[in-house]
């Protein structure tokens, strides 16, 4: 009994650090980058897409899992997108109800999370062929993933642009904001730079040909 529940937290354990450090959708496996782009010149953004996508994947890929036996091969693809799309709905409903300010903000990418790489690419590779339990796992670990590199980004590019971190002012008013930092070129330089300190952390690089 107590090796079968070790064994059972194990797995859980690899899930998670898997889907946060190993294989980081951002980081490691390069995804989701125009989201991550576009919604990281403020750190609120980026808390509200991060939730926003991690809610999607656990969801999103629970319902493929328990379905996942009933599903015919040849429309798996099809199956994902409108599963996908209720809940990406139901996000872009909440966000525009309770916080128009940030919906406005986010704008299309809200949307935009139904082609998101990141839901799709669980759903195949890891809910199709796996219990809900172990789905839920892997969709909260690659979704918190998603979210700290977003954050991280958010909290450097925010500073920088603005001079205030959840909008919030944190450098005095001599500070000359740099304003490329707001802007996609910026974004580009600031992941860039959290991409490589990752993979050096988790010792991830691309094999030589």
């Amino acid at each position: 009994m107590k090796k079968w529940i070790r064994l059972r937290y194990t797995k859980w354990y690899n899930i998670l650090r898997q889907g946060i450090s190993k294989t980081n959708p951002v980081a490691v496996s390069i995804l989701g980058i125009c989201s991550a782009l576009a919604v990281t010149n403020k750190v609120e953004n980026a808390i509200a897409m991060g939730i926003g996508v991690t809610f999607v994947i656990m969801a999103s890929s629970a319902v493929v899992s328990l379905f996942r036996n009933f599903i015919p091969s040849k429309l798996r693809m099809v199956a994902y997108m409108v599963i996908i799309s209720v809940f990406v709905i139901a996000v872009d409903m909440f966000l525009q109800g309770f916080f128009p300010a940030i919906a406005k903000n986010l704008g299309a990418y809200v949307g935009l999370i139904i082609t998101n790489c990141i839901v799709m690419g669980r759903a195949e590779a890891f809910a199709i062929k796996n219990p809900v339990r172990y789905t839920l796992i892997d969709g909260f670990a690659n979704g918190l993933g998603y979210t700290l590199v977003l954050v991280l980004v958010a909290a450097v590019r925010e500073v920088l642009a603005f001079g205030t971190f959840l909008n919030y002012q944190v450098l005095g008013d001599g500070f000359t904001t740099w304003t490329v930092m707001a802007m996609a070129p910026g974004g580009f330089f600031v992941i860039s730079i959290f991409i490589w300190i990752i993979r050096e952390m988790t010792r991830t690089f691309e094999e030589e040909v």
